[in-house]
């Protein structure tokens, strides 16, 4: 019964063909450039973890590291039978590109050809049947050497605008090849100038008189459309669309992977093969890689998607997840968090002190609640895990003294030399000093603290994974500075804690003590 009911299910629920291109229309985002094991690991990610259905790798005949980098993402591919999956894109150039792939490992080649006729005409030079017999002959040369072939309309978009006669002259002439010349379409808004409404009519009139061909949508954000006009196309007939993890891409970037997934699965009821519980994975992944951070209100991945400020969210998630919806933290490999702040409330800070297991009477969490909204006011961030160390302040007792303490440090800094710290820290009762040189004040901080661990206690430390700096909202230059710092342990789990004073080392350095007292006291 269950099982005739999901059968049923299925067939009424389109399924949609997920592309990321994070490794090729990804890398074009300003100042972003992925190294060849890089590419590799996000690769391995998106294959494996995510289970995305293809992936666009790069470009062909653009560098040494991009034949290196595609290289080792075939192999591997290959050896988890996912070979197919991997695209690379291609160009009309006779036999170079194919030549290229195929040197590389790669079975598929993502054909670039003009999809409007200004480009045709004006960028190349020529006449539609002149690109037309191009477009051939490669296409005839890749099946010869064994190389599917997939097809871009570049500037589609304008294309059907300005020149929908060429666009349907141009399908004539490629689909006349036969069945599995061409794998599929891919129509690409490359200036990102379509609205939804656009999409909808345009791909009906291609679906109209191309009822059997496989068409992808790839869409570009310059309007922030990219999420709106890929559903637009998924509810017209596309069977695949393009994305790249957090919206890379060039100018506004891409449609994100996060975005267009939960989007299809919730308001269009569509199946893909994406593990969403990886989804925060690969887009702290590529976080790292591309050094462009992630919006803590970007949905889905960002930072604050999942916080409750509000007391009155806290009190109403109480009294039966009155602030709930459809997209829970657990999902996506995350959880609920209630920050602290001005606005917060008693019921935010007891949800707080209970995940904490912290048991306090009304009249403490009512001293802790004024700190709190002191501290907001002057616009300190407080989290969870800060929330330990106030209540010892505002209390002075019931709370577990500090078992690492700061006794001392120095750290100098003169032109020409590394940066010198010298560090005094008392760890359960003794007192320990350690020395060292690093390539910055705080590193040099961060090697004496490892030394002291390692020669004394014979135990390791947690590696740092992230650090990030910024000013309080509102701050002026001569604001205090937030430090966040997200560490790593042996185990596998994350730390993130955070600092705060006028001077950026010693933020960092309140927040690396911070750590050491959480891993203590755990």
């Amino acid at each position: 019964m269950n099982n005739s009911a999901d059968k049923t299910e299925q067939r009424m629920s389109p399924f949609v063909e997920i592309m990321d291109s994070t490794l090729r229309d990804g890398e074009q985002t300003s100042g972003v450039s992925f190294l060849p094991h890089e590419k590799l690991m996000i690769a391995r990610m998106l294959l494996r973890d995510l289970n995305v259905d293809r992936i666009e790798v790069g470009s062909a005949r653009v560098s040494d590291g991009e034949m290196e980098a595609v290289k080792m993402i075939c192999r591997y591919a290959r050896q988890i039978g996912r070979l197919e999956s991997v695209e690379v894109l291609g160009f009309v150039d006779g036999r170079a590109s194919v030549d290229w792939i195929k040197q590389a490992g790669a079975c598929t080649m993502n054909l670039l050809a003009k999809g409007s006729l200004k480009h045709c005409t004006e960028q190349l030079k020529k006449k539609p049947e002149e690109h037309f017999a191009d477009i051939k002959a490669v296409v005839d040369y890749a099946m010869s050497q064994g190389i599917g072939i997939n097809l871009y309309l570049e500037d589609w978009s304008d294309g059907m605008k300005d020149s929908p006669a060429y666009v349907y002259q141009l399908m004539d002439a490629l689909t006349s090849m036969g069945e599995g010349a061409i794998r599929r379409f891919m129509l690409p808004d490359t200036l990102g100038i379509m609205n939804p409404l656009q999409v909808i009519e345009y791909f009906r009139k291609m679906l109209k008189r191309y009822p059997h061909v496989h068409f992808d949508f790839h869409a570009h954000n310059d309007y922030d459309l990219a999420v709106s006009n890929s559903l637009a196309a998924a509810l017209s007939g596309a069977r695949g669309l393009h994305v790249t993890v957090n919206g890379l891409g060039e100018r506004c970037g891409n449609a994100p992977l996060s975005s267009v997934q939960v989007i299809l699965k919730d308001h269009f009821n569509a199946r893909t093969n994406i593990v969403e519980n990886k989804l925060n994975d690969i887009s702290r992944l590529v976080e790292s890689y591309s050094g462009i951070s992630i919006a803590p209100n970007q949905p889905i991945i960002g930072d604050n998607v999942f916080t409750q400020v509000a007391g009155v969210h806290a009190d109403g998630d109480q009294k039966g997840n009155l602030y709930h919806n459809a997209l829970m933290p657990e999902r996506f490999g995350r959880r609920r968090e209630y920050a602290m702040g001005k606005t917060s409330g008693r019921a935010n800070i007891a949800r707080n002190l209970q995940e904490l297991g912290l048991e306090l009477t009304p009249e403490q969490t009512q001293r802790v609640t004024k700190r709190i909204t002191e501290l907001g006011d002057r616009k300190e961030v407080v989290t969870q895990d800060d929330l330990p160390f106030i209540v010892n302040d505002v209390l002075k007792h019931d709370v577990e003294e500090d078992k690492v303490k700061l006794v001392s440090y120095q750290v100098s800094l003169a032109y020409g030399l590394k940066p010198l710290a010298n560090v005094k820290v008392e760890i359960g009762g003794s007192q320990y000093e350690g020395h060292s040189s690093g390539d910055g004040q705080y590193d040099a901080f961060v090697k004496a603290l490892r030394k002291i661990y390692k020669m004394y206690l014979d135990r390791t430390f947690p590696l740092l994974e992230n650090y990030a700096v910024t000013i309080p909202p509102g701050g002026r230059t001569d604001a205090l500075v937030q430090t966040v710092i997200t560490w790593r342990r042996d185990d596998g789990r994350l730390l993130r804690t955070r600092g705060l004073d006028a001077d950026q080392t010693e933020a960092a350095i309140k927040a690396t003590i911070k750590m050491l007292n959480m891993v203590e006291k755990q």
